[in-house]
């Protein structure tokens, strides 16, 4: 779970997501999001909304919680717990956002199989992690 972890957030937290912020651009040119002229500025407005949510709460959650888990502290399965919560909505709220938004102006999003096909895996990760955190907090953590 830490490994996945940490790749999640280099990966999808730092240059997914951070990058979205802070240079929506190389994002895109990185295949971490669409160009502007497939999401349009509307989209691109959304996406990088949700990449400061994502700052602000996801990888700080999911960073608290990497490191909980390694020090077998309870706050550690608490945090690592909020934010598989986290991943396990955001893929579906991103799918039917996909859905809901073909053809509106500027949109021009027009095959979403690819986000329906690598976006639940996320999800059942999420629900998986938060089920064998559950499952296994006693051996999880040092502290009664």
């Amino acid at each position: 779970m830490i490994i996945i972890g940490i790749l999640y957030f280099c990966f999808v937290g730092l240059l997914g997501q951070v990058m979205t912020v802070i240079n929506y651009d190389f994002a895109a040119s990185i295949g971490m999001q669409e160009p502007r002229d497939v999401f349009g500025e509307m989209g691109v407005a959304v996406e990088q909304g949700l990449g400061v949510g994502d700052m602000v709460i996801h990888l700080p959650f999911l960073a608290i919680g990497i490191v909980g888990l390694w020090l077998r502290k309870p706050w550690g399965l608490f945090s690592m717990a909020g934010a598989l919560a986290i991943m396990a909505y955001w893929p579906i709220a991103y799918i039917f956002y996909m859905i809901f938004a073909k053809g509106s102006p500027g949109f021009n999003v027009t095959n979403i199989t690819s986000y329906v096909t690598l976006l639940p895996p996320f999800t059942v990760y999420g629900l998986w992690g938060f089920w064998y955190l559950y499952k296994n907090r006693k051996l999880l953590t040092t502290e009664k």
